[in-house]
């Protein structure tokens, strides 16, 4: 088994490496990393770039904690056919959110510390989010709502981000998971936040930017 953790690590990262925001702002003929907030997440690329590359960043982010999140899920039901060597259903449910949990964690770090982008990257929102949808769908549902709630009602993409975190961590807890994956999602939660407190001492000081369509 600890074969199989290794790889979904290490896929997980390389997953969550890939820079989308960069590529998708480097065939626009911009370095993402030298405009607007100086990140490659979709919220940057929106606002530098519009709405149809920011949109396809946020898709293709998601995808990548999909993916890591997962594939574990696709090859148990894909490959393992009944038969007295196999585990019953619930146990190789069970090793799938384990080994999904792992590529998430590790898809979420490689976003935020590429290794293709000198260890620079993005917030892991959307990275964050397609993956707890597969292992939380519940929790991930309620996390999209919010965020949309959040931002329409305010036009702060950071508090909505924030408020769809904490809604993660909140709503876990609340509902029947594994402890493995309530500490999971509790950990990428507060990892979000961490990487929002620029963000939250500009929101308390009253400098924090609204969203504003790019003319």
């Amino acid at each position: 088994m600890i074969i199989l953790f290794a790889i979904a690590a290490v896929v997980g990262y390389i997953l969550g490496s890939l820079p989308f925001g960069y590529l998708v702002a480097r065939a626009n003929g911009v370095d993402i990393f030298k405009e607007g907030s100086c990140n490659p997440g979709a919220t940057n690329v929106k606002r530098v770039l519009g709405a149809k590359a920011g949109n396809t960043v946020y898709i293709l982010d998601a995808l990548k904690g999909v993916v890591a999140a997962g594939w574990p899920f696709a090859i148990c039901f894909l490959f393992m056919r009944p038969g007295p060597a196999t585990p019953p259903y619930d146990e190789l449910c069970s090793r799938a959110s384990m080994l999904g949990v792992t590529g998430l964690v590790a898809a979420v770090f490689g976003h935020s510390f590429s290794c293709f982008t000198r260890f620079k990257g993005g917030k892991g929102v959307a990275t964050a989010s397609g993956g707890l949808l597969v292992l939380v769908p519940v929790p991930g549902l309620v996390a999209i709502s919010v965020w949309l709630v959040t931002f329409l009602a305010t036009r702060y993409v950071s508090l909505a981000s924030i408020l769809s975190a904490v809604s993660v961590l909140t709503t876990v807890w609340l509902l029947d998971f594994q402890a493995a994956l309530k500490i999971v999602a509790t950990v990428l939660a507060l990892l979000v936040i961490a990487r929002h407190a620029a963000n939250i001492r500009r929101l308390l000081n009253g400098t924090e930017h609204r969203w504003t369509r790019k003319q």
